[in-house]
């Protein structure tokens, strides 16, 4: 079982724009997040989605976000 809490679109995005990720592109619902040392990630959730804990999981490899964070 993943230690991941479901959350709200919005809430993960604010919580990868404080870890230093900026949107470098946006285009609808897909956010492209740029952070130096780190490669482009396409974030494509709309802000009242709610993101279960297995795709939290995949974005945290990606872009290194921890529970905590949240």
């Amino acid at each position: 079982m993943s230690h991941w809490p479901a959350a709200k679109a919005r809430r993960v995005l604010a919580a990868l724009l404080r870890l230093g990720w900026a949107v470098k592109r946006e285009e609808s619902s897909h956010k492209t997040l740029a952070r130096e040392g780190w490669p482009d990630v396409v974030f494509a959730f709309h802000d009242g989605e709610e993101i279960g804990p297995r795709m939290l999981a995949r974005v945290a490899k990606r872009t290194g976000l921890r529970p905590e964070d949240l």
